[in-house]
């Protein structure tokens, strides 16, 4: 019996479509708040709690073989926000000790590409660099950074362990509509006037849950991945888009400086509006930073193989045919 925490989630719910592909029992652990839509018609049982609820922790593991722990709070937004390091970090502790009671074999840990610590520019990204529980970019980073080092630290408590770093994650599936796939969904719909500068590695949920699995069968206990894909600029990311939807990509390229001076006024907006925050500091940074990332040691280890991200773009678009998100 495998248990996935965020089962409803972007990962979440297509961890579990290759799971029950394998002939796995799966058992999704979600909020009793939980949009479901992700889960409708896959053969899985379904257990209500709260990862900050030890006791529907505990109740739900039992009898469970592989934890896999993606429940998170994601954010781009400035300053401190206390529910998402609880929720982060404080919910991953409970994990934890719900696994060790539970005697849980295995608990793989979906962190971040953004919990290591980012080497100055043209340094390749690899599973050498140390995780930043003091990263100065964002409460997010640092949560994931702490939440990874104690997942890491529970093999000497006996638990077997794996951490896994994700990119800038696309694809179908994405029922919650991903800051990246509304994106999308903007070109399509000609909302897209204007582009910025930058570059970024983007991996397929689909590769990304297959790596999950992956390390649950041939990861060592302790040990931690990078799940990256492809590194693309904004200008082939648009043309990509273009090529899958024939519409024109935006000729407009907005300076730095100015969509840098545009983001500072932008946090106040989402608080007031109350809108999923896309367009911030945190995300413009994102664009201009290291993204020369490596998963050679996925590779070799795991016999990871992400797709190209044209593919995803183009899956990407079937998928909202499919699911009239788009007609």
């Amino acid at each position: 019996m495998d248990l996935v925490t965020g089962s409803t989630g972007f990962i979440g719910n297509v961890l579990i479509r290759k799971l029950i592909d394998r002939g796995r029992k799966v058992r999704a652990f979600l909020r009793t708040t939980s949009d479901t839509v992700a889960l409708e018609r896959l053969p899985v049982e379904r257990v209500t709690g709260n990862i900050l609820d030890p006791q529907s922790l505990k109740e739900a593991f039992h009898g469970v073989d592989t934890v896999y722990h993606m429940a998170a709070k994601i954010s781009i937004m400035p300053g401190e926000d206390q529910s998402l390091r609880k929720i982060n970090l404080e919910g991953t502790r409970n994990v934890i000790r719900a696994c060790l009671d539970a005697k849980v074999k295995k608990l793989i840990y979906t962190s971040t590409i953004h919990a290591l610590k980012e080497p100055s520019m043209g340094t390749t990204i690899d599973e050498n660099m140390p995780y930043d529980p003091e990263n100065e970019r964002g409460e997010y980073d640092r949560s994931k950074a702490q939440a990874s080092i104690e997942v890491m630290d529970a093999i000497d408590k006996g638990l077997y362990t794996v951490v896994l770093c994700p990119t800038g994650v696309l694809g179908p599936y994405d029922w919650r509509l991903s800051a990246l796939t509304q994106t999308f969904l903007d070109f399509y719909n000609g909302k897209m006037k204007m582009a910025i500068n930058g570059a970024y590695d983007f991996v397929d949920v689909r590769d990304v849950a297959e790596g999950h699995i992956l390390a649950s069968q041939k990861a060592k206990p302790g040990s931690n991945y990078i799940l990256s894909g492809q590194r693309v600029t904004m200008q082939e990311m648009f043309g990509m888009l273009e090529e899958a939807t024939g519409i024109k990509a935006p000729g407009i390229n907005v300076p730095f400086w100015l969509a840098k001076a545009y983001c500072t006024f932008t946090p106040a907006y989402y608080r007031l509006s109350g809108k999923t925050p896309r367009y911030t500091n945190y995300s413009l940074c994102t664009l201009q930073s290291n993204s020369v990332i490596s998963h050679k040691k996925a590779i070799e280890e795991l016999g990871y193989d992400p797709r190209p991200v044209k593919q995803s773009i183009e899956d990407t678009f079937k998928w909202f045919k499919d699911a009239k998100i788009i007609t």
